[in-house]
């Protein structure tokens, strides 16, 4: 189980490595464009070179993409819909190009449709995405807390996307936060055990390919995307323990997203925390 971070990777991609070996991070997350953009900068030789060699000095080289907030497969606006397929292609590409695992990212809203009204476009958009990107990188379904009319915030509409678009370069990423302001009720060991067999069932461990590892700025079930810091959220470090002493988890990276505590985003103080818990 590495446990890893998003970190910038503003000035290259290369220059996340640095910034992941500053806080003792084993794995990163970035995006390769700004967070609010369809502008995706494909890297130079230079760049990924710097990048591969950083890799190969620190042995991190476990690297996701998170794709832009932008992205909504469910949209009604045709244009939207594309410039979210388009900006998914770019990253696979990119991925590729580096050796990332893959992009990880929300499917969207559907906008007051309806998940069964929308699913054929979702199919039709992931198709369009594969078809037009290398085999090595994953799509990768990321669970969202249950706001705005989201699509994929249960295991079983997960489930329902990964059987029609059936592909096995399709995966997900639990996101604990969500998972738990969703109703799934990660922090107690009764709790997750159900929450994981239930995983299994509908989607299989074997396509968790990564954590999203955060912990709750509100209680259970409030369905709100608002992470914290481990062990100063709802989940608490009690529920870390239990989530990574799961066997579900013993080999796939944790990925942390929380403020920091400086408030500047994951610190080596955030790392270290889920490290003690890891080896406690």
């Amino acid at each position: 189980m590495k446990i890893g971070a998003h970190v910038s990777s503003a000035g290259g991609v290369d220059k996340a490595i640095d910034r992941a070996e500053e806080i003792g991070a084993e794995a990163i997350q970035v995006f390769v464009s700004g967070p609010t953009t369809w502008r995706v900068k494909d890297p130079d030789d230079k760049i990924v070179s710097k990048y591969l060699a950083r890799v190969e000095e620190t042995s991190i080289d476990t690297t996701f993409f998170h794709g832009v907030y932008l992205i909504n497969l469910g949209s009604p606006n045709p244009e939207l819909m594309n410039k979210g397929i388009d900006s998914l292609i770019k990253y696979q590409l990119v991925a590729e190009k580096i050796g990332c695992k893959g992009t990880i990212f929300h499917i969207g809203s559907h906008k007051g449709l309806g998940f069964e009204a929308v699913l054929p476009q979702v199919v039709d958009c992931f198709h369009r995405i594969l078809d037009a990107t290398p085999e090595g990188p994953w799509l990768i379904i990321e669970n969202s807390a249950g706001m705005g009319q989201s699509i994929g915030s249960s295991w079983g509409e997960i489930s329902e996307v990964m059987h029609q678009v059936n592909s096995d370069r399709v995966k997900v990423c639990l996101d604990t936060q969500h998972s738990f302001a969703n109703g799934y009720n990660v922090a107690t060991k009764e709790g997750l055990d159900e929450v994981m067999e239930e995983f299994d069932a509908k989607i299989g461990l074997a396509n968790l390919v990564a954590v999203h590892a955060n912990d709750s700025k509100v209680p259970f079930e409030r369905g709100l995307d608002r992470h914290e810091n481990i062990g100063e959220g709802y989940i608490g470090t009690d529920g870390f323990k239990t989530i990574m002493g799961h066997a579900a988890f013993q080999n796939v990276p944790f990925l942390m997203e929380v403020p920091g505590f400086e408030g500047n985003g994951v610190d080596k103080r955030s790392v270290d925390t889920l490290k003690a818990i890891r080896e406690g």
